[in-house]
């Protein structure tokens, strides 16, 4: 998984080994955000029932809509790193194959 000397040494990305505690982080903030937002609504249905339950709707809308950007951020950052990987592995077949065809038979 993850070592702490990686930390210090640049062989190995750590941020592959990380996202999904990142991605968890993220979607506990949003659903706070969001109960938040839901109390807050409650609040004001006191003086304006119609206002107040626009922003319950928005409060759990924009819950959803952030869990979802959070969810693409996180996918985006893993393939980015999936790109990488797959480009070594090409280019290290490449280097074999021009070194196999350098070699006098």
């Amino acid at each position: 998984m993850f070592n702490f000397g990686d930390l210090f040494q640049w062989d190995r990305f750590i941020t592959p080994s990380i996202i999904k505690l990142f991605y968890w982080l993220a979607i506990a903030i949003m659903v706070l955000l969001g109960l938040s937002g839901l109390f807050s609504s409650l609040q004001l249905m006191a003086y304006s029932p119609l206002v107040g339950l626009v922003m319950a709707i928005v409060s759990v809308v924009a819950v959803l809509v952030g869990v979802i950007f959070v969810r693409i951020g996180a996918e985006f950052v893993l393939i980015t790193f999936r790109i990488n990987e797959h480009l070594g592995v090409i280019r290290n077949s490449a280097e074999a194959q021009r070194y196999e065809s350098a070699e006098p038979r």
